[in-house]
């Protein structure tokens, strides 16, 4: 006996063309264009995930960096006499508090200073 796979394959096209609602000419209205485009997109939305997060490590690292100079003192160096002095902050909460708290960063930078002495 035959399996008859109608149903089946209306759904599994159905579940391409909504995901694929929204794509530009015939990638939003076309199976097999939209197929594509929705393999392709879930690459891009994999490298996107990566390069976030590159892109706000360097957006930490500029900030840090720009908060450092203005107390004296380089980037490479604040982080290495952060870590000789024994201070464990990642970037993002450095740089949350080189925007938010000047002076705490400025009490942080000349703890960087003096461990490096």
């Amino acid at each position: 006996m035959r399996i008859k796979r109608a149903v089946n394959a209306v759904k599994k096209r159905r579940k391409i063309m909504k995901q694929a609602k929204g794509y530009y000419a015939g990638k939003h209205a076309l199976y097999r264009v939209a197929k594509q485009q929705l393999l392709k997109s879930g690459v891009y939305a994999y490298v996107g995930r990566k390069q976030k997060k590159r892109d706000f490590r360097q957006l930490w690292i500029a900030r840090i960096n720009a908060a450092a100079r203005m107390n004296g003192i380089s980037y490479s160096q604040l982080m290495h006499g952060l870590k000789v002095a024994g201070i464990d902050l990642n970037r993002k909460v450095l740089s949350e508090i080189a925007i938010s708290d000047p002076a705490s960063f400025a009490a942080l930078a000349e703890k960087a200073k003096s461990a490096l002495k």
